[in-house]
């Protein structure tokens, strides 16, 4: 007996996946011409109704995908309770249905449907064939038939609710995207421009003759507004590399390298006026790089060597450049990093365990590891017999006219 109440959402979605499944068309054309019935159907079974999702239909039952029966009218509501297939041939021969009202209300001599189980075995309708005359169905071939056209229906449905669930989760991951997008504008652009005032006046204070009562309280100023700075770029930086897009890099044939890292020297000797270094360099060649990410990379390698390292000892900084290498080693004493730590240094988020009292995110080394690998080169590290070397190598140190096209990551 039919019904037309108006389907739920959630049924309404049962309609449209099974009609996005190409194939079951074909499915049921050869269900009704390999067992000569006239009706097949695929339906979805819920306790109230039996709903038709994709029909078949010769017989002019006037049956069409959301029409809907009082699932108690029919055979699919013993097949939702005991989730057996229900194979008839002749349903006036019949033992079981002979006498079954469904037969009768709906004019029908065979049968066969057969459970469709999707999501871990839960029971989500049936797919069934009938005739007006009696039709052999009831064999194994006809059965293996039916259950493996159900198990490809199933498949299909499980495919499509994954990819569903797939493209939500893609929508929101692009929605935090954003988030994230805007989220590094703000630090970018509001927290930068207070920083780098703030770090100037510092910076006046310090240099100023008539201020060396102060000193101190610049001293800190700075340290402080540094500090801040790294943090901002390393998170920016961070954010960036977890976007896809890698941290960019825009390498050019650079001949004031050594006057990039002599710069963030003094602005280091500055902050830490305790700081005692040993530099030997020796840039013989210009490098093809980007100066700005490796003046970056050789302050965070610095900032931590003066972290970790014993402030009593000298830090140690050397840099080398011919027509093939360029090498940076920045080498500070101290306790050897723990084997431990040393397998994850360049992981994000990654802290030495030696020093409990440093602020910081532990993003240094793995921005640092970042803009060698975006310059197609290789941060290393040797920590043994109380001293840590940090070591970065961009081979094959060639300009424009080589033809070496570096990572823009």
């Amino acid at each position: 007996m039919r019904t037309d109440q108006p389907l739920p959402a959630a049924l309404a979605a049962d309609i449209e996946a099974v009609r996005g499944i190409s194939i079951i068309p074909q499915m049921l054309d050869t269900i009704c011409k390999i067992t000569g019935m006239h009706f097949s159907a695929v339906a979805r079974v819920t306790d109230k109704h039996w709903i038709a999702l994709q029909v078949k239909d010769q017989m002019d039952l006037g049956l069409e995908p959301g029409s809907q029966l009082e699932l108690s009218t029919t055979i699919c509501d013993e097949i939702r309770q005991h989730h057996q297939p229900v194979l008839i041939d002749h349903v006036a021969a019949d033992a079981c249905y002979a006498n079954h009202k469904t037969p009768a209300l709906y004019g029908f001599q065979s049968y066969i449907s057969v459970p469709i189980f999707i999501s871990g075995g839960a029971f989500f309708g049936t797919l069934c064939a009938l005739d007006a005359k009696p039709v052999a169905v009831n064999n194994p071939e006809i059965k293996g038939m039916f259950e493996l056209f159900a198990q490809l229906i199933a498949f299909h449905l499980e495919n499509n609710e994954r990819l569903i669930k797939i493209e939500k989760a893609l929508e929101e991951e692009k929605e935090n995207v954003r988030i994230v997008k805007r989220f590094i504008g703000i630090l970018g652009h509001d927290l930068r421009s207070p920083m780098t005032s703030i770090k100037g006046f510092g910076q006046l204070i310090k240099l100023s003759p008539e201020s060396q009562g102060n000193a101190a309280f610049a001293d800190r100023i700075l340290k402080s507004t540094e500090r801040m700075s790294g943090i901002v770029d390393n998170v920016i930086d961070f954010a960036s590399g977890h976007l896809g897009t890698g941290i960019p890099v825009q390498p050019v044939l650079n001949e004031q390298l050594e006057e990039t890292f002599n710069h963030i020297i003094s602005e280091m000797q500055i902050i830490y006026p305790e700081l005692h270094l040993a530099v030997d360099m020796h840039l013989s060649s210009p490098v093809y790089c980007d100066a700005d990410r490796l003046g970056q990379l050789f302050a965070n390698l610095l900032e931590n060597a003066i972290k970790y390292g014993d402030k009593y000892k000298p830090i140690t900084i050397r840099a080398s450049s011919d027509r093939k290498h360029f090498l940076l080693a920045v080498t500070n004493e101290g306790s050897p990093i723990h084997p431990d730590i040393l397998e994850a240094i360049f992981k994000p988020f990654n802290r030495g365990k030696q020093v409990t009292d440093q602020n910081g995110l532990g993003l240094g080394l793995y921005i640092a590891t970042e803009i060698a690998q975006a310059h197609q080169g290789k941060l290393s590290v040797n920590s043994q017999d109380n001293q840590t070397t940090f070591t970065l190598l961009l081979p094959e140190n060639l300009n424009e006219q080589t033809g070496l096209s570096i990572n823009h990551r």
